[in-house]
């Protein structure tokens, strides 16, 4: 069900912004990525796997952010906490569960 939060939009159409958000995110991170179909499982997983090594590699010896970049370590906290955001979302708009029986 739809509700206030994100414009009404539908669970397909939140997953298809947080993959957007993933590539911008990318960028900020000193990645270009192009966004890749949400039904297109391999891509997204090539996405996400791309955005994880980039700040793994960052981790040692502590390499500097490329120009204008965010710092490895915002990157990884804005990444996650975007994805959940809209996770809480989702589950916000999917109401109580039923019991199984």
């Amino acid at each position: 069900r739809k509700g206030p939060r994100g414009g009404g939009r539908d669970r397909d159409a939140i997953f298809d912004h947080v993959l957007g958000a993933d590539v911008g995110y990318a960028r900020q991170l000193g990645l270009r990525l192009r966004q890749p179909a949400p039904d297109d499982h391999d891509a997204v997983e090539a996405l996400r796997a791309s955005v994880e090594a980039a700040i793994r590699d960052a981790r040692a010896p502590f390499p500097p952010s490329p120009p204008k970049a965010w710092p490895f370590r915002y990157g990884a906290r804005r990444i996650a906490w975007h994805a959940l955001d809209h996770a809480w979302e989702i589950e916000d708009r999917a109401g109580p569960l039923e019991a199984a029986g």
